[in-house]
């Protein structure tokens, strides 16, 4: 048995809402539609009504204001709102962790989905599922903190940055957070694409064949690291990943995103 399948043995894994689980389900169906969203989504007042806020907030920009659920998927996409329902779904899915700085570590998560967003455009891959992928790769450290609360009290008093979390994990557990949040994702029933794109997040330069998605959630997690990303950081990303990725650094650099736009700590 590998380590992290005893890591596993024991865990308890957090259940999300019958919802979200529906919502997981149209992730495997290419023919799901706008309307099938809808009607999962509307199940749930308070999700609604927490994302029809989402859409009127600033990080959309939208210029009237949205009214109802049909509208906000007719103005922001179906994609874009199942994948923030998702979020909801799964912060909700986790309790609080004793020592997690909460706010930090989810304004984190949503600079990383932004991120992914971001350079999914330049790697030419499915920018919503970057999102989520970037918002859920460090689901894992939440559940090394109830298995572990040794080990996970000295990644948070030591090792805030991705890089050094992952080396840190390997080290001590024989496995990183990335990897816990793939089989989590495996156990909520996430297409296979996503599950192989967390799997390999940590260490996409070491798979073959190349999974563009772990290379574009792994430099997302490198941007989302700095407190106050600029454009000045775009030089320091690795130039192996960057050139498998096929990504221009003077597009970045052209057009790299405040990531105001796309943190929103209000419900928090």
């Amino acid at each position: 048995m590998s380590e992290l399948q005893a890591f596993f043995e024991s865990a308890r894994l957090p259940v999300m809402s019958e919802v979200a689980q529906a919502l997981v389900r149209t992730l495997n169906d290419p023919d799901a539609t706008g309307a099938q969203v809808q009607a999962i989504i509307s199940r749930d007042p308070a999700l609604t009504a927490n994302l029809l806020r989402m859409a009127n907030s600033a990080q959309f920009g939208l210029s009237r204001q949205v009214v109802s659920l049909d509208h906000a998927i007719t103005l922001i996409g179906m994609s874009r709102i199942r994948a923030l329902a998702l979020s909801t779904g799964i912060k909700a899915a986790f309790p609080q962790v004793p020592g997690l700085d909460r706010t930090a570590f989810w304004k984190f998560n949503m600079a990383c989905a932004g991120f992914a967003q971001w350079l999914a455009a330049g790697a030419r891959i499915d920018a919503q599922e970057a999102w989520l992928a970037g918002m859920m790769l460090r689901l894992g450290e939440l559940l090394i903190g109830q298995r572990s609360p040794e080990v996970f009290a000295e990644i948070e008093a030591h090792h805030r940055d991705a890089e050094s979390r992952w080396q840190h994990e390997q080290l001590v557990l024989g496995f990183d957070e990335a990897q816990v949040t793939a089989v989590l994702a495996k156990y909520w029933n996430f297409p296979e694409h996503i599950i192989t794109g967390l799997q390999n997040a940590s260490a996409p330069m070491q798979v073959q064949p190349f999974d563009p998605l772990a290379g574009v959630v792994h430099l997302a997690a490198l941007m989302a690291d700095n407190p106050q990303p600029s454009p000045d950081i775009v030089a320091d990303l690795p130039s192996d990943l960057m050139a498998a990725l096929q990504l221009d650094r003077h597009w970045m650099v052209a057009q790299f995103p405040r990531v105001e736009s796309f943190v929103d700590t209000s419900d928090l």
